[in-house]
């Protein structure tokens, strides 16, 4: 089995602590099988459809990726993880980097009526 994507046991023991606990109800696939499933399709780029068997149903990962978001569990995880970085000196705080890609857009996407387009009546649209 291939485990190219799979969170290693240490970084694991980092985050479980950070997950919620499974509360009322049915049991829960594993946290760890959950975020290894999560991970497997962020890194690979694949569909969730596509998501290997051994990682359980692609609706569980999906829907615990978007309740992470929502409750904050993400940004707990993120911050806990950059705190360990830190105190381990692997982030360099002096550095600051500013990304200057530019991607071209079409003139529509500024703004510009298409070619051949025809410009609506304000009846059509008042807010225009």
């Amino acid at each position: 089995m291939e485990k190219r994507y799979e969170i290693t046991d240490e970084r694991w023991a980092l985050v479980e602590p950070l997950l919620p606990v499974q509360g009322r109800g049915g049991r829960w696939r594993s946290h760890r099988q959950v975020l290894n499933a999560i991970l497997w399709v962020l890194f690979s780029g694949a569909p969730w459809r596509d998501l290997p068997e051994r990682y359980g149903p692609f609706q569980t990962a999906h829907r615990r990726l978007g309740r992470w978001r929502r409750d904050g569990t993400w940004e707990r995880v993120l911050g806990a993880l950059r705190l360990e970085a830190d105190r381990r000196g692997l982030l360099d705080w002096t550095q600051w980097n500013a990304d200057a890609t530019s991607v071209r857009g079409s003139r529509a996407a500024g703004g510009a009526r298409k070619k051949g387009a025809r410009r609506m009546s304000r009846k059509i649209m008042p807010w225009a």
